[in-house]
């Protein structure tokens, strides 16, 4: 892509730290590691610079972002994304929730593995050169579509590295430096993990 792009989360697209995404759910999914930012405060009205953007973020904990698309071997262009909604499928949050007194978004090195073996590697400086300004972006951008960020909201503000293919049977586990880790399993079956 040659810019930035969003969509919107649903309550519907989380999907808890260590659990499941069902098989057959998706058609082609990815998986990206990112810093999620949980506002503290709304981003309405006045200037929307480094500062307020900051002062903004209530804490940020570690995520994971599955992507999806309905576009053959994701061939696609900015204007599928925006028609699928940010090719966005789910999101995981992980923990400790850490505020920006104790942790610099752009100087994370994040790790991304599969079943322990190390599959994407990156760092905050790789999301628009800090994820701050990713979030200030949306912010900005948001407003102007007439939907500014509020208290409370979660942003995921964009990948720390390549994304990942992922497959039945998978587990993906993301650490984030100074931040923390978060995991998604991929069944191989509709029946992994149930019993009777």
């Amino acid at each position: 892509m040659h810019q930035p792009d969003f969509g919107v989360l649903f309550a519907d697209m989380s999907v808890e730290d260590g659990g499941q995404v069902p098989a057959g759910e998706l058609l082609q999914p990815k998986v990206e590691a990112e810093i999620a930012f949980v506002l503290g405060a709304d981003l309405a009205e006045g200037p929307l610079d480094d500062a307020r953007i900051r002062q903004a973020v209530a804490h940020a904990v570690p995520a994971l972002e599955i992507v999806d698309s309905r576009i053959a071997g994701w061939d696609i262009s900015f204007g599928d994304t925006v028609a699928d909604n940010g090719s966005s499928a789910l999101y995981v949050l992980g923990a400790p929730a850490r505020p920006l007194s104790e942790f610099e978004p752009v100087e994370a090195g994040m790790v991304l593995e599969r079943h322990g073996e190390r599959v994407s590697r990156g760092d905050g400086a790789a999301c628009l050169g800090d994820p701050l300004r990713a979030l200030g972006w949306i912010a900005r951008t948001a407003r102007e579509f007439g939907d500014p960020l509020r208290a409370g909201q979660v942003v995921l503000s964009g990948a720390l590295g390549p994304m990942v293919p992922a497959v039945a049977g998978d587990v993906c586990t993301a650490t984030i430096g100074g931040l923390g880790s978060v995991s998604v399993r991929f069944p191989a079956s509709r029946d992994e993990g149930v019993s009777a």
